[in-house]
């Protein structure tokens, strides 16, 4: 269900914010989920979920979800669902194709958590699979980027260094704009990596002057999301102008 838009942020009051709700509940096994978006030229909105989407665990079958972004000239989009939940014995597939404009801005974040790690041993990183891919092209349909993530944690071991170390939850965060936003936003982004805070962060370019990627790793959700927040903070000041609005007190 798409909620009304609401005009509910005090630092941009003509952008629209709408919540998209998944009156279920819950991802099931057999599910297949469609969602379109498209931003006409200068239109402003913020999209998110309205809790965490939770993939519960499947016996047969799979979930997939496919979603198109299309941004006209000089839009602005902020997509910034709650993180995802894979349960054990999960899988689901995620396919976003992008299409924006050379003036337009879309920041798209999307943050896995490992599971229900505190529900039982085998709930983190128990999932069987869990696949997204993310492409993107220009209206005249020339390429920019593509990328693609597959987490096979019965394959693959999920704790090695390169993968999620000592990590549990992984936020992978794109940004579209013009390259000299762009690159003012990644002049002021900051990288680290600490093992005693557990938390790594960092930005780089995506190819054909797309825009950054900033990827964020965390033993703790909370932590994941500050560093997505500041990022998105720092890409609302540097491309609109305004500042953020204060945190939900349920966030």
């Amino acid at each position: 269900m798409v909620q009304r838009a609401l005009h509910c942020d005090e630092e941009m009051p003509d952008m629209a914010c709408v919540f998209l709700i998944t009156t279920t509940g819950c991802v099931l096994q057999g599910d297949r989920l469609a969602l379109d978006i498209t931003l006409g030229p200068r239109a402003q909105a913020h999209l998110t979920s309205q809790s965490a989407t939770k993939i519960h665990a499947m016996d047969a079958n799979y979930a997939a979800q496919s979603q198109t972004i299309t941004l006209a000239d000089d839009a602005y989009l902020e997509f910034l669902p709650d993180p995802v939940i894979p349960h054990r014995h999960s899988r689901f597939l995620s396919d976003t194709q992008i299409c924006v404009a050379p003036s337009a801005t879309l920041l798209f974040s999307e943050i896995i958590q490992p599971g229900r790690k505190h529900h039982r041993p085998d709930g983190c990183f128990g999932a069987t699979v869990l696949s997204i891919s993310t492409s993107a092209t220009r209206p005249d349909g020339r390429p920019l980027f593509a990328e693609k993530l597959v987490i096979e944690p019965r394959r693959y071991l999920m704790r090695q260094t390169g993968v999620m170390n000592s990590f549990d939850v992984f936020a992978n965060v794109i940004l579209c704009a013009p390259k000299d936003k762009a690159e003012r936003i990644h002049e002021r982004a900051e990288a680290d990596v600490s093992l005693a805070e557990g938390v790594a962060f960092g930005a780089c370019h995506l190819p054909n002057d797309a825009g950054l990627i900033f990827k964020v790793l965390g033993r703790e959700t909370a932590q994941v999301k500050a560093k997505v927040r500041e990022f998105w903070g720092l890409v609302r000041k540097e491309v609109i102008g305004a500042a953020l609005p204060p945190p939900y007190l349920w966030r």
